[in-house]
């Protein structure tokens, strides 16, 4: 997996009174993997490696929603999929083998169609590993605010580690 090259996109979203998003960006790496290993356990590797916990190989649930208490990283290791970022108002984006989201606490998502093949890796910050799966709901949108001002910012950029883009755009 070569991360040196990898070319990354900074998305943002606003709050939409039910889906709170982030003052920081998604961000959306662009890796070139090695079609030799198996790109689940690469990125498992890789995140650790930078102190994000692997803790699920899966597809993306294809209902909005969004975890308050926990940064996500997202390792798409096979397949393509077309998800929506930042709620029912956001960005439709597509996503294949290689690419990596980093989705701030709060960050709508969900995936609209995948291929049969589609699986991702799904890792959190060290600490932040209880993450909670909450849908956008404007009557539980003040707790969701206040839960996501208390998340730390990750040490290291899941990808990039101690030089990523994540320690220059989540300032």
């Amino acid at each position: 997996m070569n991360t040196a090259d990898a070319a990354v996109q900074a998305l943002y979203f606003e709050d939409d009174g039910a889906t709170p998003n982030s003052r920081f960006p998604v961000l959306f790496y662009r890796l070139t993997l090695d079609p030799s290993v198996d790109n689940a356990r690469a990125f498992e590797a890789l995140f650790a490696a930078h102190q994000w916990t692997p803790l699920w190989r899966d597809g993306i649930f294809d209902y909005h929603h969004f975890h308050p208490n926990a940064h996500e990283a997202l390792g798409i290791a096979c397949g393509q999929a077309r998800l929506t970022l930042g709620g029912a108002s956001g960005q439709s984006v597509s996503v294949e083998c290689g690419d990596v989201l980093v989705l701030p606490a709060g960050t709508g998502h969900r995936c609209i169609e995948c291929s049969d093949d589609f699986l991702v890796v799904g890792a959190y910050p060290h600490g932040q590993e209880d993450y909670d799966i909450q849908q956008p709901d404007s009557a539980a949108h003040p707790r969701a605010l206040a839960c996501i001002a208390m998340v730390p910012r990750p040490e290291q950029d899941p990808v990039s580690g101690i030089r990523g883009a994540l320690m220059t755009h989540w300032r």
